[in-house]
């Protein structure tokens, strides 16, 4: 499994028009499947995500997590994160996770991100969506269950 991470101020996502998910100070999260994740994929990227330290403490230093300020994420699937642009001009989605996996594993990951005690907000699994966010920072991270 693959994750951006963006500290943000707000985030929202809508389809058609539609808030479906929405958020104040916390992470925006794009999340891809591949070929083989499993939930031990899916649980660890939610604990480390929940732990991450990527908010400032009264310092100024990244010490805190989203736990620790009491932020909430909002999670949108993004099969994209596994887009192949090593050869022609068009990138090639082998790599990603057909949709039905896919959307096991990235309803499992909230779950357990949920489960944590976070607030957890998301898309529409497949829809086409509009994401905005005002990143803070701004701050971007890519995790990966495998590297």
């Amino acid at each position: 499994m693959r994750v951006v991470v963006q500290r943000c101020k707000k985030a929202q996502v809508t389809v058609d028009d539609a808030i479906t998910g929405e958020i104040a100070e916390g992470l925006m999260l794009l999340v891809g499947v591949t070929h083989g994740d499993t939930e031990k994929d899916a649980k660890y990227l939610a604990d480390k995500i929940a732990g991450l330290r990527i908010f400032e403490d009264n310092a100024g230093k990244m010490n805190l997590s989203i736990i620790d300020v009491g932020g909430a994420i909002l999670s949108v699937s993004q099969f994209t994160l596994y887009g192949d642009c090593r050869k022609g001009r068009r990138p090639n989605f082998m790599a990603a996770a057909a949709p039905d996996e896919a959307k096991l594993l990235y309803e499992f990951f909230n779950h357990e991100l949920a489960a944590g005690g976070l607030q957890v907000e998301t898309g529409i699994f497949g829809a086409m969506m509009d994401v905005s966010l005002v990143n803070w920072g701004p701050v971007t991270l890519i995790l990966d269950s495998r590297g």
